[in-house]
């Protein structure tokens, strides 16, 4: 566990680009900078010191960390893909929606297709949460 993670912060906020950046690193584990470039989708356009730029500007933000071994530095993402969607998602819904998670849900029921086992997945969220609200509601009553 990171020092970040031990004391609670939430993750930071990052940019399109620093999220390109660091999901090779999802994806891989540690890396050198210049296996992170390698890794990119092929395409980006970005040079080199660009990744190097965005990488320590994810330090900085303490999104990601790093280790000098020998001439070369790992980095490795302090958070996990899954706490810092969450993070993303929920400064989006706060943000656009203004806490209300009704028009995010029925864009995905009706402008998505999903396949049966997404709709059973949603489902069994939704009826947990309802049994979840419903016995919070119950202690609150006695």
């Amino acid at each position: 566990m990171s020092g970040s993670e031990a004391r609670g912060e939430a993750p930071p906020s990052i940019s399109n680009a620093e999220w390109e950046v660091i999901r090779p690193l999802w994806q891989h584990g540690a890396m050198a900078a210049r296996d992170v470039y390698a890794a990119l989708p092929e395409g980006h356009g970005w040079a080199y010191k660009t990744v190097k730029t965005l990488l320590s500007r994810l330090v900085a933000k303490g999104a990601v960390e790093y280790e000098q071994v020998g001439n070369s530095y790992l980095y490795r993402p302090v958070y996990t893909r899954e706490q810092m969607t969450r993070k993303e998602v929920k400064g989006f819904v706060d943000r656009v929606l203004e806490g209300s998670l009704m028009p995010l849900l029925a864009h995905f029921i009706e402008e998505r297709d999903l396949d049966d086992e997404e709709l059973d997945q949603l489902t069994r969220l939704v009826e947990k949460e309802g049994r979840r609200s419903r016995s919070a509601g119950r202690k609150r009553k006695s």
